[in-house]
């Protein structure tokens, strides 16, 4: 493992966890909207993660390498995003008939997003960018006393 190894899968957690909190916040923030220049109700989104390879081997130790290309699962790896993808759920119709996207029986068209579920997805988001900080911070805790012990 490397200096920076650490530092590395961190970021990519808070990165993957940030683009999360976008989306969920975007879920919020549109609850209630309507109408979109698609056309329709806004459609609800998800993150998906993949597992990322953030390094293939470690081309200064000859011995790392071939026990890495033996067993993959010594690589370095880390947290993506795969894709964001819109809920294909069916929207939440209402009796409103003088909303001006209602439809010719007077009913409009909500998007199907639940605030409570979406602010819990929130907060787990938030939680999980909390944990890869702490432990971004642990490792440079560590790196800056291993530096003072050995005096650099």
């Amino acid at each position: 493992m490397g200096f920076f190894d650490g530092y590395n899968i961190a970021v990519s957690g808070m990165s993957a966890q940030r683009t999360r909190i976008n989306v969920v916040s975007a879920n919020i923030a549109n609850a209630k909207t309507t109408h979109t220049a698609e056309g329709g109700p806004y459609k609800k989104q998800d993150v998906v993660f993949e597992e990322v390879l953030l390094q293939e081997n470690n081309k200064s130790n000859k011995t790392s390498e071939k026990n890495i290309v033996e067993n993959p699962d010594l690589s370095l790896r880390g947290v993506g995003v795969k894709s964001i993808v819109e809920d294909d759920a069916q929207p939440v119709m209402r009796y409103e008939p003088s909303h001006p996207d209602a439809n010719e029986d007077g009913y409009v068209a909500y998007p199907n997003i639940n605030p409570v579920i979406e602010m819990v997805n929130l907060i787990e988001a938030m939680r999980s960018y909390e944990a890869n900080v702490s432990a971004f911070s642990t490792h440079k805790s560590i790196d800056s006393k291993t530096l003072d012990i050995i005096k650099v």
